[in-house]
């Protein structure tokens, strides 16, 4: 893959583009700012872009206000971001640039990075179009929950399978997490469309809307 990388700590920079370098990827910038990441993607037009959240100046949401505009110059192309806590608002404006209609977008914290194989995994879902969440996020997202949730409908088994869904799992490995058939998944799944009223569409489509459904509610 060509991987842009944006993120002001110089050690941890360089050390993915080591790390994505020995994986046999390309990268083709690696910078320290917002700006800097913008240019590097309407330039190159990356297969995927990893982002530091928080970077020069003001070192609070530089990235992710980088990564919204970069997605607007160059239409879904797939951001992984990285984050030293969990911030939930920065996952829910991020998810908002898909619009529905997918595109790869990836939230992890930057703990997960240490945990090489699921990061590349991770990294490659996000490039291929997939939604990537940290567990830790999925799990704030669900806490609060409103009275209202349109999700109340959902058996706990329905919840369980859209809250591996939000972390950008397949149907294959959600049966391997939940210990169930792939059948059973497929059928759960549908239920939760069903149940969402999500209308026909294609299945990473209604997948991309199901998962907005959770993290907005």
């Amino acid at each position: 893959m060509r991987i842009v990388i944006a993120d002001d700590a110089v050690l941890l920079r360089e050390g993915l583009v080591r790390l994505l370098t020995e994986s046999g990827h390309q990268v083709v910038a690696a910078v320290g700012d917002g700006d800097a990441l913008v240019e590097a993607v309407v330039e190159h037009q990356p297969d995927v872009s990893i982002v530091d959240v928080r970077m020069p100046p003001t070192h609070t949401d530089e990235g992710l206000r980088a990564a919204v505009e970069a997605r607007r110059l160059v239409p879904r192309t797939p951001i992984l971001v990285l984050s030293q806590y969990v911030e939930v608002s920065y996952a829910d404006d991020l998810l908002a640039t898909t619009g529905g209609a997918g595109g790869g977008i990836g939230y992890l914290l930057k703990d997960r990075v240490a945990a090489i194989d699921e990061f590349l995994d991770a990294l490659r879902r996000v490039a291929g179009g997939g939604t990537v969440l940290d567990p830790e996020v999925v799990g704030q997202l669900f806490a609060r929950r409103r009275r209202d949730d349109p999700l109340r409908e959902l058996t706990p088994r329905e919840r369980e399978v859209l809250a591996l869904m939000a972390e950008g799992r397949s149907n294959t490995a959600i049966a391997r997490a939940l210990v169930v058939s792939d059948g059973a998944v497929e059928k759960h799944v549908r239920n939760i469309f069903t149940k969402l009223t999500l209308p026909p569409d294609t299945e990473q489509h209604r997948r991309v809307l199901a998962v907005l459904t959770y993290l907005r509610n």
